[in-house]
């Protein structure tokens, strides 16, 4: 197979169609596994480093960083929580 099929074949399979809450659930998870990573050393240094932080782990991550990180860990939890909160309705 040449890597041209490949890649269309790839780009097919990626076109998956994800309702709103999915989507924020993928962003919460890439960003507290980011932020777990950012903040390993001043917040988190006593969990195993090549802990895999899943959406469930994604408010304990948010935990971690308000109660030992500085202010930039702070806003980066605030910013984090507002992605586990439910989108508002519209209407």
């Amino acid at each position: 197979m040449e890597t041209a099929e490949a890649g269309r074949i790839g780009g097919l399979r990626d076109r998956r169609e994800l309702s709103p809450e999915a989507a924020r659930a993928m962003v919460a998870v890439r960003e507290g596994r980011k932020l777990f990573r950012a903040y390993y050393l001043t917040c988190f240094w006593w969990a195993r480093p090549d802990l895999t932080i899943e959406l469930k782990d994604v408010a304990w991550v948010a935990d971690g960083l308000r109660k030992h990180g500085g202010r930039d860990a702070w806003r980066a939890a605030s910013r984090l929580e507002q992605l586990l909160q439910p989108e508002p309705a519209r209407g």
